[in-house]
């Protein structure tokens, strides 16, 4: 299958490409060892305007400066100092969008992933919430700002068969006022490999 190119990334509606990212394959390739999984549940994040975006109000700092690239790159950081979660950075350059990966379906790799994360055998809990995705899949903070079209973390089509897409509020941001009630969390409609908020 092919990767996806640049231009999927920097297209100006990230709620499109948070639905569309559905279905696609996350892959990465550490230590010459291959992960993958199907991506099954993304947030999407809207920063200026979006009071649940760490680049909420243009906010610029050292971890939020990977926000005003250009689309196309990832965004991880350490969450409640343990958990290392992956988004997406979309959009133009100064134009601070990205896109939680919350969950996968194991594809490639699944005894590497069963490794890293202490587990004996696949089930759910392998890959669900975007802290377990990172663990299987390798991804750590230094990782953040890793071209996305290059040989270390890619993302694939992987079935030509449209996916049924049902929206949720996002989890974890009630902080975000009018923000949190936004239905900008999707998830494959009828997966099991979903978070369970």
């Amino acid at each position: 299958m092919s990767k996806l190119p640049k231009s999927f990334y920097i297209r100006n509606n990230v709620i499109t490409i948070a639905r569309e990212l559905l279905g696609k394959l996350l892959v990465t390739q550490i230590n010459g060892s291959i992960t993958s999984g199907i991506i099954t549940e993304t947030e999407a994040y809207k920063a200026p305007e979006d009071k649940a975006s760490h680049a909420y109000n243009n906010k610029r700092t050292s971890r939020t400066e990977v926000f005003f690239n250009e689309g196309g790159i990832a965004y991880v950081y350490l969450c409640y100092g343990m958990h290392h979660l992956f988004n997406i950075i979309t959009n133009k350059e100064n134009i601070p969008h990205a896109v939680l990966i919350r969950s996968v379906e194991p594809v490639h790799g699944i005894e590497l992933m069963l490794k890293r994360r202490n587990l004996t055998e696949p089930h759910t809990k392998l890959t669900t919430g975007p802290g377990s995705v990172s663990k299987a899949l390798g991804i750590t903070k230094d990782h953040n700002a890793i071209d996305l079209c290059g040989d270390t973390i890619w993302i694939e089509e992987y079935s030509s068969k449209p996916v049924k897409v049902i929206s949720r509020p996002r989890i974890g941001v009630d902080y975000a006022q009018e923000y949190a009630l936004k239905p900008w969390r999707f998830i494959i409609a009828g997966n099991a490999w979903v978070s369970k908020g």
